[in-house]
């Protein structure tokens, strides 16, 4: 056999040297459309190792926004990676003009061999999706459900109102933030599945910890499926303990509790009881059967039924577990910053008593009373101020969230010719923290929001807002969400004056979605002067 001669061995070698330089330095960091966008790093034009690194220490956010801060409104991250900090040629280009969702979502939030509206990268079927639902979470039909508000004051008279007496009376110390958990967990799988299929966090201590600590040990581990899925697949191939056993075992165990929940609400679907009924699980199961071209349940073939489970799970799922975690975060630092804020709080509770019928406690009958109607509540200027500067300042969800250029070309921030499967992100951190948008950005300033409706710097504010998202594929739940934090705020605050007792470890961790670095806030409840 005739041996290859080494000169035409070096002159292969070279040419693929030559070809290797050119794809991989020389195009990339002068040549490609986006070598002309800033880069966040020296090496950002040629590999994603700096940007990498930066997610898995968990300091992106912070990170991404200092390279806007130096470098500008778009910033690239990565050979293919563009992050952008503007409203106009930015968040409004992408997430309102149909840029499709990256792979990176269905990679981390798909559970159950399946995918939720949220993972859903195509836009077509998620609006299909969406339109099972957007309904029951508009904010006109939340205003005026009866099973909600059933729920309601149930949740708060017979439950958190009673937890928190008893911590006056003893004169004892809160950790608030696993108690915000078991509240808004307690709230949303009483809507989405009725509350006597629902949990109860708040009294059943024991599984609340439990579920909640199997909860948060996943998430170290998030950034490997996000961001290096391939080398997950190898570690597992290779039979490599990149991500642990028992975090496969937490997933499995959750989606099994998933399960449980969505079989506890079928038993319900027929129910009188307004409280128990399961208006999203009851909602989403007719939607899909009838996307299915069939009539009721008992036409879904065998073959069909499994998948319809799973599909129908899988969505809950989504909406229970991000829906319990934001909400709680977001009313931890609320709390954190009224407690620094006596005199706000008082203003905040002269406001809330203004409400009709009051929210108070202890109630003098054995009948639950009524609450005052969500839409006055939702019309408190102060309270909406309060609620709004938190979720500006403590977004729950401060990271970015990915999208893919379409084809041909995209033009972002000025630069045009962008190729198209070019993945660009936006993060309500950085956003938030625009200085000629919100003065004193890292101060808690809720009376920013007081400025009139139709002035120039409120209209200004609203479009750099994004703590839901914007376009069509924003936060399904933002008007549950922000309905059940202001009732929760004006319960408490009508009734109790908190301070501080530990807050050290309040920072928030730097990820996709936050909570402080202890994962606790200590506070005091002492009762108001009426």
């Amino acid at each position: 056999m005739a041996l290859v001669s080494p000169t035409v061995l070096a002159i292969s070698a070279v040419c693929f040297l030559v070809v290797a330089v050119y794809k991989f330095i020389i195009f990339p960091a002068f040549l490609s459309p986006l070598s002309k966008v800033p880069n966040a790093h020296f090496t950002s034009s040629i590999a994603p190792f700096w940007i990498l690194w930066k997610r898995f220490q968990m300091t992106g956010n912070r990170t991404i926004h200092e390279a806007h801060q130096k470098h500008g409104p778009i910033v690239r991250l990565a050979p293919t990676e563009l992050s952008i900090n503007c409203v106009d040629g930015g968040i409004r280009t992408v997430y309102a003009g149909g840029f499709e969702k990256h792979a990176w979502y269905p990679r981390v939030f798909g559970a159950f061999g399946t995918i939720s509206m949220f993972s859903m990268v195509a836009s077509r079927p998620h609006s299909i999706r969406k339109r099972m639902m957007s309904n029951i979470y508009s904010k006109s039909y939340l205003q005026t459900s009866t099973q909600l508000s059933a729920v309601s004051r149930k949740i708060l008279f017979q439950r958190l109102f009673r937890i928190l007496e008893h911590h006056v009376k003893a004169v004892d110390q809160v950790e608030v933030h696993e108690l915000n958990n078991a509240i808004t967990m307690d709230f949303v799988t009483a809507y989405i599945f009725g509350l006597s299929a629902a949990t109860n966090f708040l009294e059943d201590t024991t599984t609340r910890k439990q579920w909640l600590d199997a909860y948060q040990s996943r998430k170290p581990f998030e950034f490997y499926h996000q961001e290096v899925p391939n080398l997950v697949a190898w570690a597992e191939k290779l039979k490599l303990p990149l991500i642990p056993s028992w975090c496969k075992k937490a997933n499995d165990d959750m989606e099994n509790w998933g399960l449980e929940l969505c079989d506890k609400a079928e038993e319900h679907l027929s129910t009188a009881d307004i409280e128990s009924q399961p208006t999203v699980y009851k909602q989403l199961k007719m939607s899909m059967i009838k996307q299915l071209g069939l009539k009721n349940e008992k036409a879904v073939p065998e073959h069909m039924s499994n998948q319809l489970r799973m599909d129908i799970a899988c969505e809950l799922y989504d909406q229970l577990t991000a829906g319990h975690e934001t909400s709680a975060v977001a009313l931890t630092y609320l709390y954190w910053e009224l407690s620094r804020n006596p005199e706000l709080q008082r203003e905040l509770r002269k406001e809330l008593r203004g409400l009709s019928p009051s929210i108070n406690f202890p109630i003098h009958s054995e009948t639950v009373p009524n609450l005052p109607s969500p839409k006055d509540i939702d019309a408190l200027p102060l309270l909406n101020a309060v609620i709004t500067e938190t979720l500006r300042l403590h977004a729950p969800i401060p990271g970015l969230q990915p999208r893919v250029t379409p084809s041909p070309m995209s033009s972002l921030g000025g630069y045009h010719q962008i190729p198209p499967n070019t993945r660009v992100n936006a993060q309500a951190y950085s956003l938030h923290r625009n200085l000629d948008v919100f003065p004193e950005p890292e101060l808690w300033l809720p009376k920013r929001w007081l400025k009139p409706g139709d002035s120039p710097e409120m209209e200004n504010m609203k479009r750099w807002f994004w703590a839901f998202g914007s376009g069509g594929r924003m936060c399904v739940g933002s008007n549950f969400a922000l309905q059940e934090m202001k009732l929760v705020v004006a319960a408490i605050y009508s009734n109790y004056t908190t301070t501080i007792v530990d807050d050290d470890g309040i920072e928030a961790i730097d990820a996709y979605t936050v909570r402080p670095t202890s994962n606790r806030l200590v506070l005091e409840f002492h009762r108001a002067d009426i």
